[in-house]
């Protein structure tokens, strides 16, 4: 499980095709500092496996799954990537529950600079999706753990802070680039227990009707 804090900027050093799968190398240090082989890291918020590693690299396998359903094949050599660990058993919970299990994808519809630095991202709303996007609820984009600044039937507001466009690959996004997208899990887990009939949907009848 992870968080969303992500710990680091990592970078693609090389992609070698194999199949429709890739082995992909990734320049980093902090994730590395305590990583083994069979290790998860998330890789713009998608889980993947540490199966090699050396001084300052690590490298993965991506079988076709990934690369059609994340924009992990979308990378090329250079690319910034959002690093982040699981989460410790004695580590602070800093973001929201993210699996690193990615949704799909979204695209970046408009960027708007803010006077104090930040700025504000619009993002299209994938149709299957949408209800689990909830105003000042969590989503995690490209492994960041966001909070849905506003939302309607198409689209979804974040509002980022200067510190997170600094250290994420947020700060270089533009109009147009695509970022892989996880809903809250807790929403789905619900939505699973309303539909099997576990539980039961709250009455909309008032207090008033009732009497």
């Amino acid at each position: 499980m992870f968080t969303g804090i992500v710990e680091e900027l990592g970078s693609i050093t090389s992609i070698d095709h194999h199949g429709d799968g890739a082995r992909i190398v990734v320049a980093a240090s902090t994730v590395l500092s305590d990583a083994t082989r069979g290790a998860s890291i998330a890789v713009n918020g998608c889980c993947l496996t540490l199966v090699e590693q050396g001084a300052g690299w690590w490298a993965t396998d991506a079988v076709p799954e990934t690369l059609d359903r994340t924009n992990i094949g979308e990378l090329q050599v250079g690319s910034p990537v959002n690093l982040e660990r699981p989460l410790a058993g004695d580590g602070r919970f800093g973001g929201h529950i993210v699996q690193g299990h990615i949704d799909g994808v979204t695209t970046v519809m408009a960027i708007a600079d803010q006077a104090d630095g930040s700025r504000r991202f619009t993002f299209a709303t994938p149709p299957h999706l949408a209800h689990y996007i909830v105003e000042k609820g969590s989503v995690a984009l490209d492994g960041i753990s966001l909070t849905v600044a506003s939302d309607d039937d198409s689209s979804f507001d974040i509002a980022v802070i200067p510190h997170t466009l600094a250290v994420t690959t947020l700060g270089a996004r533009q109009v147009g680039d695509t970022v892989n997208i996880e809903t809250d899990i807790l929403g789905k887990h619900i939505e699973k227990l309303l539909q099997s009939g576990r539980i039961e949907a709250p009455s909309t009848t008032t207090s008033t009707e009732q009497s």
